[in-house]
């Protein structure tokens, strides 16, 4: 695959949604957790999403159960709890594997494109944030500890940019 726009995805409601959808817009694509550490980041994403989606910003949430089996529950279990416990509104997709032979093709594309600490190939933990640009160029990845807020002058430089 060539770029971002190739690929498609399963919704949290198992609907096929193509990435071509999100041509032209700044994407933070995150793989996420309900009984993390990092849970709370969903805070911080939605509070990004809402200052910056009238310009164009997406956060695509794709949980995740590889690390410490912190995503147990359905698609349906998840949503509702991001919902109830962290107002999520932007969209969330169906659980996914991010590392191994399993992994979605997504993330192994973005793995490969923007490699880790050290070059590293894998995603190391919940919350491993990948920013993209409007031409569907993966800008950065971010480290699961990396707080949401950290991202805003990051996104502001790629909505800035045409």
């Amino acid at each position: 695959m060539s770029d971002i726009y190739q690929f498609s995805v399963l919704n949290i409601r198992g609907e096929s949604v193509s990435m071509e959808q999100f041509r032209g817009k700044v994407l933070m694509v995150v793989n996420t957790a309900s009984r993390c550490g990092f849970t709370p980041q969903y805070r911080g994403l939605e509070a990004l999403y809402q200052t910056y989606k009238s310009r164009g910003l997406e956060i695509l949430g794709f949980p995740c159960n590889q690390f410490g089996q912190q995503e147990p529950g359905s698609n349906h279990e998840i949503a509702d709890f991001c919902e109830a416990n962290y107002g999520v509104s932007f969209p969330l997709f169906a659980k996914v594997d991010v590392n191994g032979g399993t992994a979605d093709p997504l993330f192994q594309y973005l793995k490969t494109t923007a490699p880790g600490f050290l070059g590293s190939r894998s995603v190391k933990w919940n919350f491993c944030k990948f920013l993209i640009g409007r031409d569907g160029d993966v800008y950065k990845r971010y480290a699961p500890f990396v707080p949401p807020s950290a991202l805003s002058k990051d996104i502001e430089r790629l909505q800035a940019a045409s």
